[in-house]
């Protein structure tokens, strides 16, 4: 379960100041996780009230997955439930982002940030079909990740309310 700092039962944990967590490099291009660390328990520190681990501020597209898998592991133990948690999960091809999100281990999320398919340019039609298989495949909820100079789509209003209706995730 979620609280809120009132202490009280929060139905939506991703409120108020949401950090994207960036990864911290070495000049070998390794991950420094040392810093990783210091940047969640500084984030915390200074009032953030969830985080994203691995969206595109952490530069997901130049790690590979057993970094990712680290990083996840890193950031779920530092936090250790204290605030609510994100995981980016995006893919352009819906049947891959179905199989990641059913493969994955989500301990110690609280949230999937996605966004729409990148490149691919689908119709609102496509962006509901998409997210409807991510939603049918997700325990968890699903926050919409709307970044249409980047994904070269819109998700419209229409599409979200949509969506909000037809699924309770």
């Amino acid at each position: 379960e979620i609280y809120n700092k009132s202490n009280k039962m929060n139905k939506n944990p991703f409120r108020g100041l949401g950090i994207a967590l960036v990864t911290p490099f070495n000049t070998d291009g390794t991950i420094d996780f040392s810093t990783l660390e210091n940047l969640v328990e500084q984030q915390i520190n200074n009032g953030a009230d969830f985080m994203c681990v691995l969206g595109s501020t952490s530069e997901v597209p130049c790690i590979s997955p057993e970094e990712a898998e680290k990083i996840k592991s890193v950031v779920v133990k530092k936090v250790n439930r204290r605030i609510p948690l994100l995981i980016g999960i995006s893919d352009n091809c819906t049947a891959r982002l179905v199989e990641t999100v059913k493969n994955a281990d989500l301990t110690g999320f609280d949230g999937i940030l996605s966004a729409a398919p990148s490149y691919n340019k689908p119709s609102q039609e496509g962006i509901y079909l998409h997210f409807s298989a991510l939603a049918k495949a997700s325990k968890l909820p699903i926050v919409l990740y709307n970044i249409p100079g980047r994904t070269g789509v819109n998700i419209t209003a229409e599409t979200t309310l949509r969506l909000a209706r037809d699924f309770q995730n």
